[in-house]
């Protein structure tokens, strides 16, 4: 099987890249990625440097929007294209949400004509539990609750899912969506929750903690998602949607508790600053169809994947601090004054 993976580069899809190619040898990969500010070559460096000439593993650089571009990369026979190339950050959405259009949106109507016109097997959206908006105290998003963004970031998201929906109702085109809880592991770009506290409490800097730090997300070991896409990609089920969770609902307190207890650093390091606009409650996420149909488990629990993420980062600081410098330092430095 020969597969497209936009967006390789990044947190999940590099991820996804090196769980495909060493649990299916005879597969080949194209990793098309625009390296934007958290896409880094260096996340499949390994990958890259085994697969060699052999031709299993090919990256390009480029736009998921340059209709040229994709054209040219689908016609030699792709099987599917599973597409995690997007712009994700809230915050950065609501700074500037021009761009989460033009990727989101724009980009994922270019892939779907590209696999309809040439006739592509397979199409997987991987998407977010964002969609659905905020939960009250209780309850869990299943894959029917109504769509209802309230960022930027994710109203484009959202505008993304009803294109693939569309695509396989209007042209039959096999797509399928995943939407997921939020992912930690390692070669996460650290201006995400989890990242980002473990290196600015290991440097004995302050952890930015928005609100009242009570925020809920329902939280999902990376390597967790990647087999459930896995699944999804052979054995899911034409139009379908399906969610994909961790089980593991805690708040932002517990966890920068968490860090900051294994790591041995102080609560003094926790820095409440003003809350986001547009940010949601809670999220949990019912993957009750996902186990039933696929027959998917998780492997880790939060605990078991929690210390595997600060072990990977206090193993890989080169890694880190590279990119923690230039650009990103100061747009969050600029946000956190602001706010």
């Amino acid at each position: 099987m020969k597969l497209m993976v936009t967006g390789g580069a990044g947190f999940i899809g590099s991820n996804f890249i090196r769980h495909m190619f060493n649990t299916y040898p005879e597969y080949q990969l194209i990793n098309l990625d625009k390296l934007t500010y958290a896409g880094n070559l260096e996340n499949l460096k390994d990958i890259a440097d085994i697969a060699g000439e052999s031709g299993r593993y090919s990256f390009v650089r480029g736009d998921i929007a340059d209709k040229a571009l994709v054209e040219s990369l689908l016609r030699d026979g792709v099987d599917a294209v599973i597409n995690f190339a997007a712009e994700s950050h809230v915050d950065r959405s609501i700074d500037d949400s021009k761009i989460f259009v033009d990727t989101n949106v724009v980009g994922t109507q270019v892939l779907l004509d590209a696999c309809l016109k040439y006739k592509l097997n397979r199409y997987i959206q991987i998407s977010t539990d964002e969609v659905y908006g905020s939960l009250g105290p209780t309850g869990k998003f299943s894959e029917t609750t109504p769509l209802a963004p309230n960022s930027p970031y994710s109203a484009s998201k959202t505008s993304a899912d009803l294109f693939v929906r569309a695509y396989y109702e209007t042209y039959g085109l096999n797509t399928l969506i995943t939407r997921c809880s939020n992912n930690y592991g390692p070669y996460q770009f650290p201006e995400k929750l989890i990242p980002l506290f473990i290196t600015n409490a290991y440097a004995g800097k302050a952890l930015p903690l928005y609100g009242d730090g009570m925020n809920v997300r329902d939280w999902i070991f990376v390597t967790d998602h990647c087999k459930a896409i896995d699944l999804v990609l052979h054995s899911g089920k034409p139009g379908q949607v399906y969610n994909i969770g961790g089980n593991a609902e805690k708040n932002n307190t517990e966890i920068t508790k968490t860090i900051l207890k294994a790591l041995d650093k102080p609560e003094s390091l926790i820095k409440y600053v003003k809350d986001r606009p547009g940010h949601d409650r809670r999220y949990a996420i019912d993957d009750t169809k996902i186990k039933n149909e696929l027959g998917w488990s998780r492997e880790y629990d939060f605990e078991s994947g929690m210390q595997e993420t600060v072990n990977w980062y206090l193993e890989n600081r080169s890694w880190w601090e590279k990119i923690k410098t230039g650009e990103y330092l100061k747009f969050y430095s600029r946000w956190y004054e602001e706010r």
